[in-house]
């Protein structure tokens, strides 16, 4: 404002009689210098006396003070120079003063613009950035399309045609812009059919440099939280320009830890969900960790996320099917859904429920939602998600049955691998229902591979040792298997006969009536059997009362084990 003041005043000593105010900005000018060329001006004072000195407010003015100055300068005649910053502040005060004469300012700047403000894409972010403070009017006279434009096409020739080191120099230059200008620039691209891989690289590039922002200043969670949701709101669709995954799962931990809205959040946890196969499970356990990334805290998050991909995956396997038996009567074919995705997911929330599992504070319903999200029929083994389990249960050791019972409800005893049901049916942080699980179906594994058949789901040490070894230590565990249920058949016949003979010492001499009943009862349907049996001799023919004796007999051995042994010497 002083050089203003100054040249102004050396113009032959002729006294101001205009006066502009612009904020806190005074400048005295003459009516004969700037009426001519400024139509604003001159409607503006046109009920005014002309002899008279006028004050006129324009703090409207587009580019504020700096431009207007600058404005001025042209008008008297002075030099000045215009660069890409403010080329745009100029063309919005050229249209907002009405500059109409024929070399007025506008015409030189959009000459500016075309042969050099816009011709390298460090420059036309540089005039794109100015815009930001001029809107609406820069976007009213075209300079921020333009400007858009320019920069979406130097982006399609550096990509293309790079010419400097490294390829994707072009990335760090949007950092400048703020997310309604990058989404101009998205749309610009789009507009230009770019390759989606480009489009794709600037959205990834963006959002990691708003990313690395949001990290820098944890503490100002209000600018934050609308910087994320902004970067999000103008991220292009999947079918677009697909993001990777890992990315998208830092988003979603940045809007979670910055408390973003329901709609940025759930807008995150679709995309993470669209190309979950795509992730890994660090990505997805960063999700879940608070900000510090120290303690679990978005164990939510992660569910919905893993729910969403579920649904999506199965609204596509239907689809599919539809599509197959279309192109089936068309001819045409059909779209496939990977079915490797579905597996490779559930290996990855197996890994991140492991390590959920550490933390102590883990209520059972938090790990059950993360480790039950995938259905269970999704895992062709359960070893991963028993492995997880085992880690929590040993984390906890404070649950009770039913509390171990419900983690254990995840996984499915019968889908584990052999040497995972032989540590499950040792294990005993794990839940009686479980061990008795396992050791059913290794029981039915054992009895056929004892006897030598093969079933369909073969033993997973077949694969990793010699056919030989494999028979024969399936015959030793067969065996083993076949003593120890010798012995629980023995144990159990015990434990039924000690029970009868302490009921009839609990009554008094006429509780023997019942039992008499009891036999002859049961020596009629022997007799009823016998005479029914075609064969004459053997054991049907015998009397069951005569059974029931030998019973009490061997009752009465099991209690005095030492005549039992006299006996049978």
């Amino acid at each position: 404002m002083d050089r203003v003041t100054q040249w102004v005043s050396s113009q032959q000593d002729v006294p101001a009689d205009l006066t502009i105010r612009i904020a806190d900005s005074i400048f005295p000018l003459h009516k004969a210098v700037m009426v001519p060329r400024r139509g604003y001006i001159r409607r503006a004072i046109a009920k005014e006396d002309p002899s008279a000195a006028v004050e006129l407010n324009l703090s409207a003015l587009p580019g504020g003070a700096d431009a207007f100055e600058k404005a001025a300068r042209y008008c008297y005649g002075a030099n000045f120079e215009i660069t890409s910053r403010n080329a745009a502040a100029l063309r919005c005060a050229a249209a907002f003063l009405d500059m109409q004469h024929p070399a007025d300012l506008a015409r030189r700047v959009d000459e500016f613009l075309a042969q050099a403000g816009l011709r390298a894409l460090p420059s036309a972010v540089t005039v794109l950035r100015s815009c930001e403070a001029l809107l609406p009017a820069a976007e009213e006279l075209g300079v921020v399309r333009r400007a858009a434009d320019a920069v979406a096409l130097r982006i399609c020739n550096a990509a293309l045609f790079p010419t400097r080191t490294p390829p994707g120099w072009w990335t760090t230059e949007l950092a400048a812009l703020s997310p309604a200008s990058f989404q101009k620039v998205a749309t610009a691209l789009r507009c230009r059919r770019a390759d989606p891989k480009v489009l794709a690289n600037a959205a990834s590039a963006y959002a990691e440099l708003t990313l690395a922002e949001v990290l820098a200043d944890p503490q100002d969670k209000e600018d934050q939280r609308a910087l994320v949701e902004s970067v999000v709101d103008v991220l292009p669709s999947a079918a677009d320009a697909p993001i990777p995954a890992a990315l998208l799962c830092r988003l979603l931990h940045a809007a979670v830890t910055t408390e973003a809205s329901a709609k940025t959040c759930r807008d995150l946890e679709l995309r993470v969900a669209a190309v979950l196969e795509q992730a890994t499970a660090g990505d997805l356990l960063g999700v879940a960790l608070d900000g510090a990334g120290e303690r679990v805290r978005n164990t939510d998050t992660v569910r919905r996320v893993i729910a969403a991909f579920v649904e999506r995956h199965a609204a596509a396997s239907t689809e599919s099917g539809r599509s197959r038996r279309r192109a089936s009567l068309s001819g045409s074919r059909a779209a496939e859904v990977d079915p490797g995705a579905m597996e490779k997911v559930a290996r990855m929330v197996d890994e991140v429920a492991a390590e959920l599992a550490t933390e102590e504070s883990l209520a059972i319903s938090k790990f059950v939602g993360v480790a039950g999200a995938v259905p269970k029929e999704a895992r062709a083994k359960h070893d991963g998600v028993y492995r997880a389990v085992d880690i929590y249960l040993k984390t906890h050791p404070a649950l009770d049955e039913m509390e171990r019972e419900k983690v254990c409800s995840v996984m499915d005893p019968i889908k584990l691998s052999y040497q995972a049901r032989l540590h499950a049916s040792q294990n005993r942080r794990l839940p009686l229902q479980a061990v008795l699980s396992a050791l059913y179906y290794d029981q039915l594994k054992l009895r056929s591979a004892g006897a030598g058949g093969e079933g369909d789901d073969r033993w997973d040490d077949t694969q990793t040792t010699a056919a030989g070894k494999a028979r024969a230590q399936a015959r030793a565990d067969a065996s083993l298997a076949r003593e120890n249920e010798a012995l629980r058949s023995e144990l159990a016949r015990m434990r039924a006969l000690v029970s009868g003979t302490q009921q009839p010492s609990k009554g008094s001499g006429s509780s023997r009536s019942p039992a008499g009943k009891k036999a002859t009862f049961l020596g009629s349907v022997s007799r009823t059997l016998s005479r029914l049996n075609p064969f004459k001799g053997g054991w049907a023919k015998q009397d069951t009362a005569s059974f029931a004796d030998s019973s009490r007999d061997a009752m009465t051995h099991v209690m005095k084990p030492k005549r039992r042994r006299s006996s049978i010497s």
